[in-house]
């Protein structure tokens, strides 16, 4: 009986493992990708973003899946491209790096189409608002720096759109060779527009328009206001010293990648400068961190109607963290010096749910909050909902940053040439990244478009859409499908 029974017991175990090993070679060969057809893919993709998607070279963050509804930070049309990310700047950078991995020209060409709406949207000012008219009449009330009229001259540095686009425009530059005339005097007149744009004390402002006066802007340290009011002022504060949604911090990078683009030290100099000003933002005991914003007398101020002058958790953390680049840099101890104060004022102010408060109350640390009416509270059970009131912690990561170049110190290179253009290195094959890769080829139609479930944001309501184009998913795939492609080519023999 017992044989029986063993027998049976190794039959079942044999069809099993039979059966497991087919579900096996089954899934094998459903993650299995060609370099031919994610090439294929990617070729498909954009050309329909290129030709259908966008506007006259121009992008936005959210289309309906049939392309008749559309938007940025607010409704838009075919005759408007978003530069603030994830619009026109964001779609261009994933086509040139696309190309740097894959070779495609149908990527490049997207990328310097992208590149030339970017050009006729910047201002006389030097630098870019938050989206290009293409229309002719609309055009008329900005100053765009191709046309004739006087309008709108104003540049914005909040949300990373002035930056975003001379972060793109400077790599696509560079890839070109600095050959196209447009695009390389885009990039310097905006870049000399920049350094005009920066305070005495290295600091830049949330927008730009004209030079100021640096009589009014007096390099002083940061302090606590003897008072300041609790109900909203409604002052101008875009010509404050501003961290607010990382300015500062995008303009360091956005100098820094100048300065190593074309060898100039003066962008690397004013990096350093910005850097500086870091130091000098810092706050006093007993909160040695940062407010999102200053006014010139360098105290914390008031910038939208739920931002108070306060410390804040949440730009803090970018701003420790370009002090860690800077210390990279240039091995100057106060940058490093000034994380280790932060790091030690955060930890002891986390939130009992290891979150971080947005604003901290000047001097007593209290969390600070705002109910739906916009009066400030202590409570938190009234949040409005369109903004963060509390901030995710990166301090363990930050902490971890901090003690690794403690221990172990940058080396110091000179500075000064412009470095040799770096291809971005293919990263190895692996399961991982072929899967991804084959849903995201699978999850295509039969145009080329990635649709997803959503709704656009500013239609209403009744918007009866449920299926949407956006920008930033765009750009994650087209990555995705890029690399795998380098992945493959470099692993063939």
């Amino acid at each position: 009986m017992r044989n029986s029974i063993d027998r049976q017991n190794s039959a079942a175990v044999a069809v099993i493992l039979t059966v497991a090993a087919a579900l096996c070679a089954g899934a094998d060969d459903a993650a299995q990708l060609s370099e031919q057809d994610a090439r294929g893919a990617l070729r498909k993709a954009v050309q329909f973003f290129r030709h259908d998607v966008s506007g006259h070279g121009g992008y936005l963050w959210r289309y309906t899946a049939d392309l008749e509804r559309r938007e940025g930070e607010g409704k838009a049309d075919t005759s408007t491209g978003w530069v603030q990310p994830p619009g026109t700047p964001t779609v261009g950078m994933a086509y040139l790096s696309a190309y740097q991995y894959t070779g495609e020209r149908c990527c490049l060409d997207a990328a310097e189409h992208a590149a030339d709406a970017l050009v006729k949207g910047q201002l006389r000012s030097g630098g870019w608002t938050y989206k290009i008219y293409f229309d002719v009449g609309r055009r008329r009330k900005y100053a765009y720096r191709v046309d004739e009229g006087d309008g709108f001259n104003t540049s914005t540095l909040d949300d990373d759109v002035t930056q975003s686009a001379l972060r793109f425009l400077m790599r696509l530059d560079a890839e070109l060779g600095f050959e196209n005339e447009r695009i390389h005097d885009t990039v310097t007149y905006g870049l000399e527009h920049l350094l005009e744009a920066q305070y005495p004390n290295g600091a830049w402002p949330q927008r730009f328009s004209r030079p100021f006066d640096p009589d009014e802007f007096p390099v002083i340290k940061a302090h606590y206001p003897e008072s300041w009011s609790r109900t909203y002022p409604h002052e101008n504060y875009t010509a404050y010293y501003t961290f607010n949604d990382n300015t500062i911090i995008d303009m360091i990078a956005t100098m820094f990648l100048a300065a190593e683009t074309y060898g100039d030290s003066r962008y690397r100099d004013a990096a350093i400068k910005s850097g500086d000003f870091i130091l000098l933002a810092q706050m006093p005991d007993p909160q040695p961190a940062w407010a999102q914003q200053y006014n010139p007398e360098m105290c914390p101020a008031w910038a939208r109607k739920f931002e108070p002058p306060a410390i804040t958790g949440n730009e803090s953390q970018g701003v420790m963290r370009m002090l860690l680049t800077l210390y990279r840099k240039t091995g100057k101890q106060d940058y490093l010096d000034a994380v280790g104060r932060a790091l030690h004022y955060f930890k002891s102010s986390l939130l009992p749910n290891g979150q971080l408060a947005r604003f901290y109350e000047l001097k007593t640390n209290k969390p600070l909050y705002f109910t739906k009416d916009y009066e400030l509270t202590y409570e938190d059970d009234d949040l409005p909902t369109h903004y963060g009131f509390k901030s995710g912690s990166s301090l363990p990561v930050i902490e971890k940053q901090y003690k690794a170049l403690v221990d172990n110190p940058p080396q110091q290179t000179k500075h000064g040439n412009a470095t040799e253009r770096k291809l971005p290195q293919p990263p190895a094959m692996s399961a991982s990244l072929t899967n991804e890769a084959r849903k995201i080829v699978d999850a295509m139609d039969e145009r080329g478009a990635w649709g997803e479930k959503g709704r656009l944001r500013y239609h209403g309501d009744n918007d009866p859409a449920t299926e949407i184009i956006q920008s930033s998913t765009f750009a994650r795939n087209l990555d995705t499908l890029a690399r795998f492609i380098a992945a493959a080519a470099a692993a063939t023999p």
